[in-house]
């Protein structure tokens, strides 16, 4: 499984043969461990770029993973899917960690690249998992009001109140109130989502939820309307404008235009007519 290879330090001099791992994927963590000090202590002769340096710092890597998957495994109830997702995630941790391992720390490289990728993971989940933008502070919060809430149903045996959960995180009610709101946020659901329904069939979420907005089907009509209003001249124009906007009463928009209500009748049918069937012809 492991051979010997020179090596040269950052000022081109051979130093003592390190171990060569053929496959470093299938080392043993227990094996890991020892052959970790030695490309550590390598690493850090080595000149940062070079042929020799990516071969140590990648055989590093690919001991290492076994910390990867012990680590993921902490999040295996997010399921399968995300599982792959979140080995990806938790390898940035471990590159991070074995970037900045000093062996001048006196501590072993497993305890202090585990936080590095748990923190890794965590991260990515605070800021990919939600479904709408939340603040961090409520992003938090939440995951304090989820432990309240399970302690308290346990020594309570029932739903803790607001006041309750306020008094055991000791926050002010407003703030249990907003991260009880901003939970809500974490997930969704689409609104095609197939629901059981009754024996007729399946049903989908958006069958239960909304109506329909009768002002969608005017936008068109608007659309048809504008150009044939641009060909108005100026008095018919202001005319509609008093009438449907400012919704003025035909004798109010006599008085404006100085005019008799029944000649103000008249224009506004005639226009009204040239409008309608301006629409009609179109449609």
């Amino acid at each position: 499984m492991t051979a010997t290879t020179s090596v040269r330090t950052a000022a081109g001099h051979a130093t003592a043969a390190l171990p060569e791992v053929t496959d470093p994927l299938k080392v043993a963590p227990k094996d890991a461990r020892s052959l970790s000090k030695l490309y550590f202590a390598r690493l850090a002769l080595l000149e940062e770029g070079t042929r020799e340096y990516q071969y140590a710092r990648n055989t590093l890597i690919e001991m290492n993973i076994s910390l990867v998957r012990y680590a993921a495994g902490r999040f295996r109830s997010r399921g399968a899917d995300e599982m792959e997702d979140i080995v990806q995630v938790g390898m940035i941790g471990l590159i991070k960690a074995i970037d900045r391992f000093e062996l001048s720390r006196e501590v072993e490289f497993t305890t202090f690249a585990v936080p590095y990728i748990v923190g890794e993971i965590r991260r990515f989940f605070r800021d990919t998992s939600w479904a709408v933008h939340v603040p961090r502070r409520l992003k938090e919060a939440r995951v304090d009001l989820a432990r309240a809430t399970d302690e308290l149903n346990s020594r309570l045996g029932r739903t803790p109140t607001v006041k309750e959960l306020a008094e055991l995180m000791d926050l002010p009610q407003e703030e249990v109130v907003e991260a009880r709101l901003a939970a809500n946020g974490y997930s969704s659901s689409s609104l095609d989502a197939a629901l059981n329904a009754d024996a007729t069939g399946e049903a989908a979420l958006a069958d239960f939820i909304g109506t329909e907005d009768a002002a969608m089907e005017l936008v068109e009509d608007f659309h048809v309307l504008a150009p044939l209003l641009a060909e108005l001249d100026e008095r018919d124009r202001r005319i509609i404008c008093l009438r449907f906007v400012d919704e003025l009463t035909q004798a109010q928009i006599a008085e404006h235009l100085g005019c008799s209500q029944m000649h103000v009748s008249r224009l506004l049918s005639r226009t009204l007519t040239r409008l309608r069937r301006g629409m009609l012809t179109t449609n």
